[in-house]
């Protein structure tokens, strides 16, 4: 009677498994710091509840329509606070905006440049751990950390901003607010990953990767929010007079000729008087103006886009890395 031994299936928990063993510290650093500021979040927004009951309580306007000196002390102080607590939820945004770039110097330069230079990969690789198991190892772990810790803080923040009645409107296309909300901070932190990961083993020394992946991701980021208003058709209003109160994201705006050639918005600025101005738009048969804006039904329509592309860099990285080590360790 004869047996047939059957070789396991490859698996990445072990490989998993060191990986989380190596950088303990560190992520148990980073576990402590993401519940702190999620603490802090819920705290925020608890007292800034409480400050803006306690001011409708008071009967009190911030416009100053009242006319009661004593109330408008007590408006000013409220508006005071509260464009504090505002600043607070800003810099947990600037934070998690950070993530993408934070992961990729550290995928980058501690995670892959710093075991291939010193050369600790080999002890990984002769038990039984091929290279493709332990690159897909290494970018799993901080991946599904670092992915599931931002949608925590980003669904929190999105709570504690919208539960609240500032008297700073949040606009959904800022900064600070479309970045941390939606899935473009998904994709920027997949992009992050997979650069550093890509840069890590091109490089294969520590500190230039973690340099180089950090402006790459850095550069993406800014490039994005910069192009980010064109990655969708903008809508297109024109008239004599654009008096528009929406909240809706400006992309462009300037002047219309009588044949429909679009001007630029400092075409006449310099005039000084509306002598002048009306001068000035007859010279160059101004009739009319125009204004490119998103309106905030555009707003999944260009996290989509944005996401999309993120998601197409982050597996062209991603496969160049693997194409590398695989040439790099045959």
């Amino acid at each position: 009677m004869s047996t047939t031994l059957t070789r396991p299936r490859p698996s990445l928990l072990g490989p998993a498994r060191v990986a989380v063993r190596q950088h303990r510290w560190t992520l148990r650093i980073a576990g402590g710091l993401a519940l702190l500021t999620l603490l802090g979040l819920i705290a925020l927004s608890l007292r800034s509840s409480h400050v803006t009951e306690v001011f409708a309580a008071s009967g009190c306007r911030t416009d100053g329509a009242d006319g009661n000196r004593e109330c408008m002390q007590v408006a000013r102080n409220y508006v005071v606070t509260m464009f504090t607590y505002r600043r607070g939820f800003d810099n947990v945004a600037l934070v998690l905006m950070a993530l993408p770039v934070l992961l990729s110097g550290f995928v980058g330069g501690p995670l892959i440049a710093r075991e291939l230079e010193s050369g600790t990969y080999k002890l990984s690789w002769t038990q039984s751990v091929t290279p493709a198991r332990w690159l897909a190892a290494k970018l799993v772990v901080p991946a599904t950390l670092v992915l599931a810790g931002a949608a925590i803080l980003a669904a929190v923040l999105h709570w504690a901003r919208s539960g609240q009645d500032l008297p700073y409107p949040v606009e959904w296309y800022a900064m600070y607010v479309f970045t941390t909300t939606g899935t473009v901070l998904a994709g920027h932190i997949l992009f992050g990953l997979c650069a550093g990961a890509l840069i890590g083993i091109l490089v294969r020394r520590t500190l230039l990767a973690l340099v180089l992946s950090v402006l790459v991701a850095g550069a993406v980021g800014v490039a994005f929010a910069d192009l980010r208003g064109r990655l969708w058709p903008p809508s297109t209003v024109t008239g004599t007079n654009l008096d528009i109160h929406e909240n809706i994201w400006w992309v462009e705006t300037g002047h219309l000729t009588g044949d429909g050639e679009r001007l630029s918005q400092e075409t006449c600025a310099q005039s000084v008087s509306e002598t002048d101005t009306a001068r000035c738009f007859a010279d160059h048969d101004i009739t009319g103006h125009y204004l490119d804006y998103h309106p905030a039904s555009h707003f999944w329509p260009l996290q989509l886009v944005e996401t999309g592309i993120l998601l197409a860099l982050a597996a062209l990285a991603l496969a160049l890395a693997f194409r590398v080590l695989r040439r790099r360790t045959a």
